[in-house]
C-alpha cells in the first residue's frame, strides 16, 4: 500500500472534543436525550443544554427557524451548528491560528469560551460549516 504524503497544516488533535446541535424544541430533545437515552445533562441553561456522549460533550441550542437560500451551511436551522477537535496545548492553539491566517483561512485567533471557560481557535470551511479547535 503506498503512503500518501501528508500536507496542510498538520493540526495535532485527540480527537473530537464536542459538537453543537441546533433542535426546533429545547424541552422536547432533552427529555429525549435525558429520559429515553438516558445520558446525564451535565449543562443547562436557558439558551443551552448538553449531555456527555461516552467522552464527547453534545450541546444543544435552539434553531433558529428562517428561509435561507440552501446554498451555504446554515450554523442555526435545525442540525449541526459546529464540531470541535480536543487540543491539548495552548501552543498548539496558537501555531494552528498562525498557520489558517498564513493559508487565507480566516479565523478568530486563540479566543476564551465565557460559558466553559476554555481557549479554542475557529474557522469555516468552504460551505461555511465551522470547526474549532478547543483546549481538552
Amino acid at each position: 500500500m503506498e503512503t500518501l504524503e501528508k500536507k496542510g497544516i498538520g493540526i495535532k488533535t485527540a480527537g473530537i472534543h464536542h459538537m453543537a446541535l441546533r433542535c426546533s424544541d429545547m424541552g422536547r430533545t432533552k427529555r429525549f436525550y435525558q429520559d429515553v437515552l438516558g445520558f446525564q445533562v451535565v449543562l443547562d441553561t436557558p439558551d443551552l443544554f448538553g449531555v456527555m456522549v461516552g467522552p464527547v460533550f453534545v450541546g444543544f441550542r435552539p434553531a433558529e427557524l428562517k428561509e435561507t437560500d440552501g446554498k451555504v451551511f446554515n450554523p442555526f436551522q435545525i442540525g449541526l451548528d459546529h464540531v470541535a477537535m480536543a487540543c491539548e496545548s495552548e501552543e498548539e492553539l496558537k501555531r494552528v491560528a498562525a498557520a489558517l491566517a498564513t493559508a487565507g483561512v480566516e479565523n478568530t485567533g486563540v479566543k476564551r469560551d465565557p460559558t466553559l471557560n476554555k481557549n479554542y481557535v475557529a474557522f469555516k470551511d468552504p460551505d461555511r460549516i465551522q470547526w474549532e479547535l478547543y483546549m481538552s
